[in-house]
């Protein structure tokens, strides 16, 4: 999976364009009306209930646009948080403040509302040994923090990209020839390239899952858009040999019946593409 460096990495890069994105040439609206060496203190306030997240991110943009900004914290990532609540408070130059102020809060809006959604999730879960996973239906550029976001949430994440593990989607087994040649070829090139990593296959009838069985090589068996009678049937022939992932079409209220019907992990994209912003805003603390 993804390395700690890899992923600062990315936080970094999605700074760096964000910034270059919204200031361009200059803030010109903060550098005509605030003398470049005015200070002010600004602090994040909630204006919705549910879980904070992005509070670390904050820190790290802050810093970026300038490391003389002061941040102190009052409730970190994770945390429950209700209408009227302050996250933290920021102090020094005016004009670092504002530029910071829209990258800060649409980053802290989207991963807020993420992080709620996956911690109901979570928590529909938390008798049952089945884990919740995002996707790759991530916003483009910011993928990094839609999946810190699930992390802070309580759920975990599968691959970060394409290159991270092995997934023969429908799609790859049908340019392939079938599921045993895309498994075959897979494990051939694997091999040929010297390369570790896990292969998931995607099955979407137990037709599918049987030819699966019969080939074997593979990681984890994905079920895709199975029936709750399916599905448990499944389940039971893979019988432990493989990882069993169901994914396709469920949602908060048909979680719970999935997961009970044994699979190890529940993959969903309405994690990431379908949530609704958490309410915040940064207002200035008067003097």
């Amino acid at each position: 999976m993804m390395t700690k460096a890899k992923f600062e990495k990315e936080l970094d890069l999605i700074i760096t364009n964000a910034i270059r994105e919204d200031v361009g040439d200059g803030d010109h609206s903060s550098l005509a009306c605030i003398p470049p060496d005015a200070t002010g203190t600004a602090q994040l306030l909630v204006k919705d209930d549910g879980i904070l997240a992005g509070v670390a991110f904050a820190r790290r943009v802050f810093k970026h646009v300038d490391p003389d900004l002061k941040m102190t914290v009052k409730i970190p990532d994770g945390s429950f948080v209700r209408y009227g609540d302050v996250a933290f408070k920021v102090s020094g130059r005016s004009q670092s403040i504002l530029k910071a102020e829209r990258l800060v809060l649409n980053a802290m809006q989207r991963m807020s509302a993420i992080a709620t959604k996956t911690r109901r999730y979570v928590e529909i879960l938390a008798d049952l040994k089945t884990q919740i996973l995002d996707t790759r239906k991530t916003t483009p550029g910011i993928r990094a923090l839609e999946k810190w976001a699930v992390r802070i949430g309580g759920g975990a994440n599968h691959r970060f990209g394409l290159y991270e593990m092995i997934m023969l989607k429908d799609n790859h087994i049908d340019f392939a020839g079938g599921i045993e040649q895309a498994i075959l070829k897979t494990n051939k090139y694997l091999k040929t390239h010297n390369l570790k990593l896990k292969i998931e296959i995607e099955t979407r009838n137990l037709d599918e899952v049987q030819e699966v069985l019969r080939v074997g090589q593979v990681d984890r068996i994905m079920l895709d858009n199975f029936s709750f009678d399916d599905l448990r049937t499944a389940v039971g022939l893979i019988n432990g040999r493989f990882e069993t992932e169901a994914s396709g079409g469920i949602t908060e209220k048909t979680l719970r019946q999935y997961a009970e019907c044994g699979v190890d992990f529940i993959s969903s994209g309405a994690l990431t593409h379908s949530v609704s912003n958490m309410d915040l805003s940064l207002k200035a603390v008067a003097m």
